[in-house]
């Protein structure tokens, strides 16, 4: 009998076992959860954000295209995030531009136009980088979203910004991924586009579904399903997935992995031609990675994610988001605590809110799209009707399009005009207006005409003032193959600035050929 009693229990804990994995493979149909631990779940997101870009900002793009050394210390300490805050405020864009959003949701109501993002976003005067910056030159030139995130106007239409600043979507939404892409539909759209877009859908996916469930591996699965599995950003993950399954004590090989294949950049033309990378799937990957290997704990997740490299201060903060959706605030080791709990009342930088109104506005948008989405909310406890993930249209940016060439220019303009001579179908022109006497403020705006093979196509305004700067003087896509020449006057010509040409970067119609080694050294 006690042989046949222990087979018995062997094969129910076999049984249980197999039923844990079953349910395991899909998010609940339904989940309840108390106001409280819900309450706790956004304080929790908010506060892994803001802890992990405080920790990943001193190594922010000083690693590219190389992981950060074991040996390497990253520091903290219980003053650290205030010390940032005044010291550093810049670094924070992937929270304060979280904010601004939540700020217009509570202004003008869930179905807020998505006109007044785009102005409010950019009217503001906290800085810009990448696709956030050429987007406000946009909207504050008339083109409006979505054409003003779209990669014809968009040069770093790929890059990471969306995927940087739609945590506060997620948060929003718990359980409720496909609600997640409609507000994330409507916003990403105004930086972003194709990849640069799915990078925020994709992260706010991964923070609805960390409310329902503690699966790490299933929240990122589960996200994954809103992809387009056409797509360069797809790819990438389901290749990160994979590579955790074949090294999952060792995240190192995995991100070598990463780096043989997906390491290269189509758009940004910063990016282009050297190691420095911003595009979204490369650092979702990282982000990832870090939710992956870490397996629920709250430094190595941050620590993996950052370093990884590139963008180090971004990608931990948004696993270090997810998993504090996952965990709740309670769950964060005490460690981390005092530096955020010392900034919690503090009007973020470049906002005039702090963290933990911004808590309250969240859990209050929370309630109203449950609502909305078939739930029910008491005064202790709500019931969440979680969605299936729905997957989004397709969107590629840079169709037809392959980098051919850049040329070194670092040469400062005054009366001359800018000539370049290419072969191909693309052509970035980068470089910025500075100042020779030393000026750091100015409304100075430089008028640059710009000529196409000889015919005149657009004025570009030029703003010396970094907060409304283009961030590249000229680019156009898509033209015939062959030879072209872009000429760029300036009208205005003023003798205390300078343009500056940093470089020019062409596009072809069809990949770059590989060298000949034999060719090559042919005499």
């Amino acid at each position: 009998m006690t042989k046949d009693f222990i087979y018995i229990a062997a094969v129910l804990l076999i049984m249980a076992s197999c039923v844990q994995k079953r349910e395991s493979t899909a998010l609940p149909e339904k989940f309840t959860i108390s106001t409280e631990a819900l309450k706790d779940k956004i304080r929790g997101g908010w506060a892994g954000q803001t802890i992990g870009c405080t920790f990943g900002g001193p190594t922010e793009f000083k690693f590219k295209g190389t992981l950060i050394q074991d040996y390497q210390p990253i520091i903290w300490h219980d003053h650290y995030i205030k010390e940032t805050f005044e010291i550093d405020p810049g670094l924070y864009d992937d929270v304060y531009i979280d904010m601004t959003f939540v700020e217009i949701l509570e202004k003008y109501g869930l179905d807020a136009p998505v006109d007044s993002f785009a102005l409010s976003f950019a009217r503001d005067d906290y800085k810009l980088w990448h696709a956030n910056q050429a987007a406000r030159y946009n909207i504050l030139n008339g083109i409006m979203p979505p054409a003003s995130g779209h990669w014809m106007n968009n040069p770093h239409a790929d890059d990471i910004d969306f995927q940087i600043e739609a945590d506060f979507a997620g948060m929003m939404t718990p359980g409720l991924i496909n609600a997640s892409s409609a507000i994330c539909d409507s916003i990403g759209h105004i930086m972003n586009y194709g990849d640069g877009f799915y990078g925020g859908a994709f992260m706010s996916a991964m923070y609805s579904a960390a409310y329902v469930t503690d699966d790490v591996n299933l929240v990122v699965s589960e996200a994954l399903k809103i992809i387009p599995a056409e797509s360069k950003f797809y790819k990438t993950i389901a290749d990160v997935i994979t590579w955790h399954k074949q090294y999952p004590d060792d995240w190192k090989k995995a991100w070598f992995e990463i780096e043989k294949k997906h390491s290269s950049d189509k758009g940004c033309s910063e990016g282009v031609f050297n190691a420095f990378n911003i595009d979204a799937s490369l650092n979702a990957a990282y982000v990832v990675m870090g939710l992956l290997y870490g397996e629920k704990d709250f430094f190595k997740t941050m620590d993996v994610a950052t370093r990884c490299g590139q963008d180090s201060d971004c990608n931990p903060a948004t696993a270090a988001g997810i998993l504090g959706v996952m965990i709740g605030y309670k769950n964060i080791p005490a460690y981390w605590k005092p530096a955020l709990e010392e900034a919690e009342g503090l009007k973020f930088p470049y906002m005039d809110i702090s963290l933990r109104e911004i808590y309250d506005l969240s859990y209050k948008h929370a309630l109203l799209v449950i609502n909305t989405n078939g739930g029910t909310v008491s005064d202790s406890t709500i019931t969440l009707e979680v969605q299936k993930p729905q997957t989004l249209a397709l969107e590629q940016s840079y169709e037809g399009l392959y980098p051919a060439s850049e040329l070194l220019i670092r040469k400062d303009y005054l009366e001359d005009p800018i000539v370049v001579n290419f072969t191909g179908n693309g052509v970035v022109v980068l470089g910025n207006l500075r100042s020779v006497c030393g000026v750091s403020k100015s409304n100075y705006v430089a008028l640059l005409d710009v000529y196409v093979d000889g015919v005149k196509t657009e004025q570009v305004k030029m703003p010396f003032d970094y907060i409304i700067r283009k961030y590249d003087i000229y680019h156009k896509y898509l033209m015939p193959q062959g030879d072209h020449k872009i000429e760029i006057k300036w009208v205005n010509p003023n003798p205390d600035f300078r343009m500056y040409l940093k470089s020019v970067v062409t596009y072809a119609d069809s990949p770059a050929k590989p060298i000949d080694p034999a060719a090559a050294n042919a005499k």
